[in-house]
């Protein structure tokens, strides 16, 4: 055996020690799918064995997407707007995009409240801006829309608005 070959093994040798004292169980070996030290399984025994550890494996992936799913799924919500419908715009803090430029930490978020002229594709939808504004694309992804929730209060200045690259 050369020195690099002893220094390789020694290294597995210090790494497979923290493994074994972080996870609390022993280092099984890539190469075999059997504990270290055990006889080899021969024909039959070794495709059971391999068998039993691949449904394991498949269970265990199983559980995993569905956790993964559930975790999704609370996150998600379907949203559709009607035409007619009032929404606000979500103000685009992104530079060098064209878009209404959000400036300042405690300026809105959202601008307007906008009616929907009509749904685009799946989740796109056209909304009617006004003059002032009318340099933005009127076509929105679903998640740039917020419903509005009418309250006569809600009065917004777009002489504020100012549009990137303009």
């Amino acid at each position: 055996m050369d020195g690099q070959s002893k220094r390789t093994i020694q290294i597995l040798g210090d790494m497979i020690g923290p493994y074994e004292a972080f996870y609390e169980r022993r280092w099984f070996s890539l190469v075999g799918w059997f504990e270290p030290g055990d006889a080899r399984l021969l024909g039959t025994d070794l495709v059971r064995d391999v068998l039993e550890k691949v449904k394991l494996i498949q269970e265990r992936l199983r559980t995993t997407q569905s956790r993964h799913k559930n975790y999704v799924d609370r996150k998600v919500c379907d949203v559709a707007y009607m035409a007619d419908e009032k929404v606000f715009l979500r103000v685009s803090p992104m530079k060098g995009v064209m878009g209404i430029e959000k400036k300042g930490k405690f300026n809105p978020r959202y601008i307007g409240h906008f009616e929907v002229l009509e749904r685009v594709g799946e989740v796109a939808y056209k909304v009617l801006l006004p003059p002032i504004i009318s340099g933005v694309h009127p076509v929105f992804h679903v998640s740039m829309l917020q419903k509005y929730q009418g309250d006569p209060s809600h009065v917004f200045d777009f002489s504020m608005v100012q549009l990137e690259g303009i």
